[in-house]
């Protein structure tokens, strides 16, 4: 993203010509400007580019939601370049056994902390005679994981859950009889 101060008089990419910016991304910044025809002397920022914005006349950064850009009260002029991960194995590698299986357990932990990013694990104490007032609000891949505690009168139940979800669920569940409810991140879930 090609950013400014929110009090910058740049609207559009022309009227960076004859400025400088900042950016990670040199050579692709320098090949844009050049493109376009305009003259911008591009800087190499180690880290932090968003502070040095008010010192120039704007940055390019590497962002997925422009929250941090939005942050530092930076304004987008343009998109540069959108991008997505590709995860690429060549034919021959593919073809060797060995070579193949490595691959395929590399891109199965790729995809599983791809997929943890925005679920949570939730694990809670619930009265066996609540037990399925509780369940039956939990979301669950099959359904939830219920083990005993030396109380006979008590089980502990753990589920994995959409994060935009648990912030919800928790309240309900506490009304439902469950106590000693935890929440905690994820780095990966296999399906």
């Amino acid at each position: 993203m090609l950013a400014v101060p929110e009090e910058s008089s740049v609207r559009k990419v022309e009227d960076l010509d004859c400025g400088i910016v900042a950016t990670e991304l040199v050579n692709y910044t320098r090949n844009y400007f050049a493109k376009r025809g305009l003259n911008v002397k591009v800087e190499f920022s180690y880290g932090a580019t968003e502070a040095k914005a008010r010192l120039l006349s704007g940055i390019v950064d590497v962002t997925e939601t422009g929250s941090s850009l939005r942050a530092n009260g930076l304004r987008i002029i343009e998109t540069l370049l959108t991008s997505s991960t590709r995860f690429i194995a060549n034919k021959q590698s593919m073809a060797t056994e060995w070579k193949r299986r490595k691959i395929e357990n590399i891109a199965l932990l790729l995809k599983g902390a791809i997929e943890a990013r925005e679920k949570v694990g939730l694990k809670m104490n619930v009265p066996r005679n609540n037990l399925d007032a509780v369940t039956r609000l939990l979301p669950a891949e099959k359904s939830p994981t219920v083990s005993s505690l030396l109380d006979p009168q008590w089980v502990a139940l753990e589920v994995i859950l959409e994060d935009k979800v648990e912030r919800d669920l928790v309240p309900q569940l506490k009304a439902a009889g469950a106590t000693g409810i935890i929440t905690y991140p994820l780095n990966k879930v296999i399906p």
